[in-house]
């Protein structure tokens, strides 16, 4: 299933809850049974959980937190939980721990873990708003703006090939997303949702969230300020859109707007603890935070680490290289030119020239540049392949040339991205490509942009491949020379 393509709203509709997610579609339809069942009872939901200890072990840890229980009451059985909380808030909360553990449960990729955050944000920011306007139904609430990109989240979870192939259509310049996904998925994230939510069986709740008719419902519209905070938030909490925002949640709860800024901002800060509680911890440092000089320093961070390619330093280290080819420069010159072209002129966030060691027999880093490469320098250590493919450094190097790794070309080498590859590089796009001085054997040529998690361009490909010629060519003239 990994390497087949999926396309249309009914093929992936079956692919996610029958190939990748079986599992948590069997658990999700027990659960929402239970919600329609109107003499279901405490033992039947303590069924459904215990079939998994480590569910339960969750599910408990999540009741118990000051959240859900804010006397800090001990809970140590299902039974208990439902007592002190409520059948349908243990159900909800089972729901939840069940579907992100899901999401969670690979190495998940930068567009995932965004949008998860995001989700957490705008579920806490949502269930919060509700309080004002709703006597209940603020768990449904909940559930409804966690899951309001349910549709997203399961693709960016499961659809490796054609989510990279996605990634590279957003990356493009005026690159419309909702087109974009329908050329590749056969069909909108929204009606993808709304085929999960049908499918699984998860309520109207979720569904009349996307509904144009329902928008006035105050559950609905709880849903949607909180999906909208989230994501204004990103633009910043002074940002024009968030100051729309403000002046609908006032009137929506009645807060004067200052007080309607302080409830947004405290839901943030709300949202970071939830996450933690729900097992999603990692997540928490992707919702924006509240302090301003935090929010001044993440900017500046994220600012670095989105690096943009520099077309005039670009062109002065390709034109330094094509002169060195018959100039007298030593190696630290040619890859301190090469290295700067790539990071700071083509914008690829690490790049590593890995050489032949010990024989031949083991690739190593002998120049790196970019964030978070300067480990491989001293401890950057591969074996070269013996077999026939092996891996896809020594594939690189034996069919001489370059190669764009996560590219529907080259989806049939995606085996050769071994267990002890990734374990240096991490998951996602690269670039490889073989570096030799004539006949003669140096090592690859590597690259990437694992630090932000973005999709790799054509035009950094284009520069990176001339880059690696001109690497090669300027070798061999000192092999010429020597």
């Amino acid at each position: 299933m990994a390497n087949q393509r999926t396309y249309g709203l009914q093929a992936w509709v079956e692919r996610l809850g029958e190939a990748e997610f079986p599992a948590l579609a069997a658990v999700v339809s027990d659960l929402q049974n239970l919600a329609d069942a109107a003499d279901a009872s405490v033992q039947e939901l303590a069924d459904v959980l215990l079939r998994d200890a480590s569910l339960t072990a969750k599910v408990l840890r999540v009741a118990g937190s000051a959240y859900y229980n804010p006397a800090q009451e001990v809970i140590r059985t299902i039974s208990r939980a439902i007592v002190l909380i409520g059948f349908d808030n243990v159900r909800l909360i089972s729901l939840s721990v069940t579907l992100i553990d899901s999401l969670l449960e690979n190495a998940p990729r930068e567009q995932l873990r965004e949008l998860l955050a995001r989700s957490f944000h705008a579920a806490v920011q949502a269930r919060n708003l509700a309080g004002y306007v709703l006597s209940g139904r603020k768990e449904e609430v909940f559930i409804a703006a966690l899951l309001h990109h349910l549709g997203d989240l399961a693709f960016w979870s499961c659809a490796a090939e054609q989510a990279d192939e996605l990634a590279v259509q957003l990356s493009h310049p005026g690159c419309k997303p909702e087109e974009a996904a329908q050329q590749v998925l056969g069909t909108s994230f929204r009606q993808l949702t709304l085929g999960l939510v049908k499918a699984w069986n998860l309520g109207e709740s979720i569904a009349l969230a996307h509904s144009a008719t329902s928008q006035m419902e105050p559950a609905v519209k709880a849903v949607h300020l909180g999906v909208a905070i989230s994501e204004a938030a990103l633009h910043g909490w002074d940002s024009s859109q968030m100051g729309e925002l403000l002046s609908q949640v006032s009137v929506f709860t009645g807060l004067e707007l200052p007080d309607a800024l302080a409830q947004v901002l405290s839901s943030a800060d709300e949202a970071v603890k939830v996450a933690v509680t729900f097992g999603a911890g990692n997540l928490a440092e992707l919702i924006p935070n509240t302090d301003p000089d935090v929010i001044r320093l993440q900017q500046e961070q994220r600012k670095a680490r989105l690096l943009q390619p520099n077309l005039q330093i670009l062109q002065q280290c390709l034109q330094d290289l094509g002169h060195m080819v018959s100039a007298r420069a030593d190696v630290g010159m040619i890859l301190d030119s090469a290295l700067t072209g790539l990071h700071r002129g083509a914008g690829l966030e690490r790049v590593m020239l890995a050489v032949l060691t010990d024989g031949q027999s083991r690739f190593r880093a002998k120049r790196v540049m970019g964030e978070g490469a300067e480990a491989w320098v001293d401890c950057f250590d591969l074996e070269v392949a013996k077999g026939r493919e092996g891996h896809i450094f020594s594939y690189a190097l034996r069919h001489r040339e370059p190669i764009w790794m996560g590219v529907p070309a080259t989806y049939g080498l995606a085996d050769l991205a071994t267990a002890d590859v990734r374990r240096w590089i991490g998951k996602g796009m690269f670039f490889i490509a073989p570096v030799y001085s004539g006949q003669r054997e140096i090592g690859v040529l590597y690259a990437d942009c694992r630090y932000s998690g973005r999709a790799l361009k054509h035009e950094q490909f284009v520069a990176f491949q001339r880059f690696s010629t001109l690497i090669s060519r300027c070798f061999e003239a000192l092999s010429k020379r020597g």
